[in-house]
């Protein structure tokens, strides 16, 4: 099979998965949002489960594209340069990863109907945990796994309101401006006069 055309596929399947949900994931769907013949989907992945585990390992791949590339950069050398690297992982929610992140939570919520997609997604969400630990200990911060923890967790928390957009609780949560939820965050897990 052509490798091109199946990420083609993938590809389309992750947008089908992002703007009509579960429900509006068919091979038909992504037939269309492909622009390939009929039945094209069906030959490449017979089985919607085989669809679901196609769009996982795309978003994986992308997800994993994604971190090489931050690893490949200085990474942050202060305070300032995590606050920049957090904003631009938050702006990157509304901007090119909206649609891998809305497929991503589609896909949280079949694996609780199909635990073999947490296997595939789980990396993701691991992987966020410990990079933005060690991003933390480059920008100098006194970092504890707990620190670090609530950090991640509270970066993941604000996915779903910014993919969502309600003016009322991103302006509730602080997230109608990503660089101030970022610095209080910061501030908030490691006060700026704190010795440790």
């Amino acid at each position: 099979m052509n490798p091109d055309r199946r990420d083609r596929l993938r590809d389309a399947a992750i947008e089908v998965l992002a703007r009509d949900g579960g429900r509006g994931l068919t091979h038909r769907a992504v037939d269309q949002a492909a622009e390939v013949p009929s039945g094209t989907t069906k030959n490449y992945f017979p089985t919607r489960d085989a669809v679901l585990r196609a769009v996982a390992e795309r978003c994986l791949e992308q997800y994993l594209a994604l971190t090489e590339q931050l690893a490949a950069g200085p990474g942050p050398a202060d305070r300032e340069g995590l606050v920049a690297l957090f904003r631009s992982l938050l702006e990157n929610v509304a901007g090119p990863g909206r649609a891998r992140l809305l497929a991503v939570l589609e896909l949280q919520a079949e694996a609780t109907r199909r635990p073999w997609l947490s296997g595939i997604l789980d990396p993701m969400a691991s992987g966020d945990f410990a990079g933005f630990e060690l991003a933390q200990r480059a920008a100098g911060l006194p970092v504890t796994p707990q620190r670090a923890a609530v950090v991640t967790l509270a970066l993941h928390a604000a996915v779903p309101h910014l993919l969502t957009d309600g003016p009322g609780t991103l302006a509730a949560a602080g997230l109608d401006a990503p660089d101030r939820f970022v610095r209080d965050l910061l501030d908030t897990v490691y006060p700026p006069d704190a010795t440790a």
